[in-house]
């Protein structure tokens, strides 16, 4: 029998034994992204005990040779969600390094905030992969478009620039989003209620959609319900909580709230201020451990839960793997929102994780 016929026959029975696919025992004995680490170790055990060893080193000589780079660009304010999302790249990125990858960060400061110039100075740098937070999808539009024709692949993750020719996005589906969030405040404001909406900026794609999903789903679960204003805090805490102050002002029967970014802070403040804490019934976005005192106080009544973490490590996975293994890249990837209620919310990661050390 060859070594080959032998190697073929080897994968064939781990597959058997781990009770997985031939495709998972490869990404295993491979050190692929992909695979759940108690899979990889479970199989690796397998592997040593039948006395199976591929050629690893000739397949890490090789990578080492392909020399792949991959360039990120996302914000580092508002820390509460870009925290996380450094902590799901930086948790890829140490799974990736072994298969020679190298990474470059241009972050920027804030959502939309000279993107273009930190993604022009990657493309200088001869990367070979993009990832990328969209704040400005008007202005980074005809560059993704421009990489792409040069052979850069761009993932987009958390917001989208949808009318360019990038390669893939990973986010919530901001539409799904937002749709939650209005099925959820007809079902916990009274009827012919007032209501409104709180974005970052709806040149942001993420921030717009949200809320368009949020004004389409409100009337199909409650004809009652009138969407009095839409504010736009641009991310910016200090503007943020002056325009909710003056909003509970002009409307003093406001009874909901939705704010569709994870600044919810200064609205938290200015319904606390004014009394009205609890009473004006507040559907935040995402969680931070600033929000368990009100979650617990019923500040907010709900948050819906983006998964930030996991939107960055699946986002530069699915870059590295397609660069190293030339593996499919898929057009989209879009996770499950989650609802987060007082009686959940210490289940999630940043709970468990109250601060997220970034290594950048």
């Amino acid at each position: 029998m060859s070594k080959e016929s032998q190697k073929r026959k080897g994968i064939h029975q781990i597959a058997q034994l781990a009770r997985v696919s031939i495709g998972t025992v490869d990404r295993a004995l491979h050190g692929r992204p992909g695979i759940n680490p108690s899979t990889r170790q479970r199989i690796l055990k397998i592997a040593t005990q039948i006395g199976y060893s591929p050629n690893l080193a000739a397949r890490a000589l090789s990578i080492a040779r392909a020399n792949v780079r991959i360039g990120v660009c996302i914000p580092r304010e508002i820390h509460f969600f870009y925290d996380q999302m450094w902590g799901g790249i930086l948790d890829e990125e140490r799974r990736a390094s072994h298969l020679g990858v190298q990474f470059i960060h241009r972050p920027v400061h804030a959502l939309g905030e000279h993107d273009t110039e930190a993604f022009e100075e990657l493309v200088a740098q001869k990367v070979d992969g993009i990832i990328l937070t969209a704040g400005n999808p008007a202005g980074l539009t005809p560059l993704i478009d421009e990489a792409e024709e040069k052979g850069i692949r761009v993932v987009c993750v958390s917001t989208d620039a949808p009318r360019s020719r990038r390669s893939s996005i990973v986010c919530v589906d901001p539409t799904l989003n937002g749709g939650i969030a209005g099925e959820l405040m007809s079902k916990i404001v009274p009827a012919n209620s007032q209501v409104a909406i709180v974005v970052g900026m709806l040149s942001a794609e993420d921030h717009r959609q949200k809320a368009d999903g949020f004004t389409q789903a409100l009337p199909k679960y409650s004809k009652d319900l009138e969407i009095v204003d839409v504010l736009e805090g641009h991310e910016d805490e200090i503007e943020s909580f002056q325009k909710t102050s003056e909003l509970l002002a002009r409307f003093p029967d406001l009874a909901g709230l939705y704010v569709n970014t994870v600044n919810c802070l200064p609205v938290c403040q200015a319904l606390v201020e004014r009394g009205l804490a609890g009473r004006v019934k507040l559907v935040a976005t995402d969680l931070f451990p600033e929000m368990a005192t009100h979650l617990e106080r019923g500040t907010i009544t709900a948050s819906i839960y983006q998964h930030p973490f996991r939107q960055a490590q699946i986002a530069v996975r699915v870059l590295a793997d397609y660069l190293t293994n030339k593996t499919e890249l898929p057009p989209c990837v879009h996770l499950s929102p989650g609802v987060i209620m007082a009686s959940n919310f210490h289940l999630f990661r940043e709970m468990r994780q109250s601060e997220v050390k970034l290594a950048i």
